[in-house]
């Protein structure tokens, strides 16, 4: 398989197509984005690199992070993470605060943001510097120093988060969160923040498509069985609730973020990033969801 000749032909059929959207401007920092710019870049399991466009720019890589976040704390808390956060797509909006009292403050899954506030909280529980450590680990998975925190973007986060308090307090109320809103909010809002490149990010995945193993730590980090269980949460609900459509569309584990970011695995085969920043209606990236769905249509082989 000649992965460069695949995702150059890819790109420029994407770039003639020339879907547009809106790029996410919730987020003021993020609204400034060049709307025009678009990479990809997709690494295999010997570690070689194809990348073609914009596919060197850091850019915000938002909910992604919660994969790398989910990495993380998955081994240490076993089976009491999965009694404070579920399993199911949620079929409502990434920030639904509904949804959360109806179910008894145990949000759907970890990838909306009550699910990722859960794990956000389990990480500032088990380290004294989680935001170091996020970006220490996400380093040691890309196998170089990469990411940076955008602390405008940051701050912007910050100074319009008060859906994700209201989510954070929920979660107290029903006793599932156990250090200060605040706090976890901040850690949470920076590693959202973090900026990566389409390279770094998909070195990054390169583990989940290596049943746990990362080629660039040369370390497990995560059994082979919650390797296949977080590519399984990403199939599910990796794409806010457009996840039943990427799923059948593409049929990659993946998980999108409101920057336009999109990484994506092919268990045994590859790991692959995709940016552009305009965004459809459900927040996903109009190009990312485009291209990954011609990639695997001309592929030769699928997940299935």
């Amino acid at each position: 398989m000649d992965y460069q000749q695949l995702i150059e032909e890819v790109y420029h059929e994407v770039k003639s197509a020339n879907p547009s959207g809106k790029v996410a401007d919730y987020i003021p920092e993020l609204a400034s984005v060049d709307p025009n710019q678009f990479g990809m870049a997709l690494v295999d399991l010997e570690g070689n690199i194809f990348g073609v466009g914009d596919y060197q720019v850091p850019f915000s890589i938002q909910s992604i992070s919660k994969v790398h976040t989910l990495a993380m704390v998955a081994h240490v808390f076993k089976s009491k993470l999965w009694s404070r956060v579920n399993v199911e797509p949620s079929g409502n909006p990434f920030n639904s605060i509904a949804q959360l009292e109806f179910e008894n403050g145990i949000p759907r899954n970890p990838f909306i943001n009550a699910g990722a506030l859960v794990i956000t909280d389990a990480l500032t529980s088990k380290f004294d510097n989680p935001i170091e450590e996020v970006s220490k680990f996400i380093n040691e998975i890309s196998g170089k120093e990469c990411v940076q925190i955008n602390q405008e973007v940051m701050d912007s986060e910050l100074k319009h988060s008060e859906r994700n308090t209201a989510l954070g307090y929920f979660l107290k109320a029903y006793q599932n969160f156990d250090n200060k809103v605040e706090d976890v909010l901040k850690i949470y809002v920076a590693h959202c923040a973090m900026e990566m490149c389409c390279v770094d990010l998909a070195r990054s995945f390169s583990f989940l498509a290596n049943d746990g193993y990362s080629i660039y730590a040369k370390r497990e980090i995560v059994t082979e069985s919650m390797a296949r269980r977080i590519n399984a949460l990403m199939l599910t609900c990796g794409f806010y609730d457009e996840a039943g459509e990427f799923a059948f569309r593409v049929g990659l584990p993946g998980k999108s973020g409101v920057g336009g970011g999109v990484a994506a695995v092919m268990p045994h085969k590859f790991s692959i990033a995709v940016w552009s920043p305009e965004l459809n209606e459900k927040g996903n990236s109009v190009k990312a969801i485009m291209a990954l769905e011609l990639l695997t249509d001309k592929l030769k082989f699928s997940l299935f």
